[in-house]
């Protein structure tokens, strides 16, 4: 489980997400959900290295997305947040932003569910 970063910026959209409750979506997650809808999924292709996993993106429209991870599972962890990190997105909106992982091998793609 991530831990979660609560930040001013987090809070205060908290506090907006329960005055007008699942009608206020942040600017934020609406640009994500609106990338992944003109472009579709970012790919990854992954390397070991040492110790650690290597995830690099190949096709995202505004550079590139580069994570770590000492296994599968936290890599798989590492690119979710790495993807809302990209749009200023704090990782406490992992679950507002249903990012799923699609593919196999050594190319992984990750869209919303």
């Amino acid at each position: 489980m991530m831990p979660l970063k609560i930040t001013r910026d987090y809070l205060k959209k908290s506090i907006l997400k329960r005055l007008y409750g699942d009608r206020y979506v942040p600017r934020e997650l609406f640009e994500l959900h609106n990338y992944f809808r003109h472009y579709q999924s970012i790919t990854f292709t992954q390397e070991n290295k040492g110790d650690s996993i290597i995830a690099i993106s190949t096709n995202f429209r505004y550079g590139s997305i580069i994570t770590s991870g000492k296994n599968q599972e936290e890599l798989d962890q590492n690119i979710q947040d790495a993807i809302l990190t990209s749009f200023d997105l704090p990782s406490a909106y992992i679950s507002e932003a249903t990012i799923v992982k699609e593919g196999a091998n050594t190319s992984h793609s990750y869209a919303l569910a």
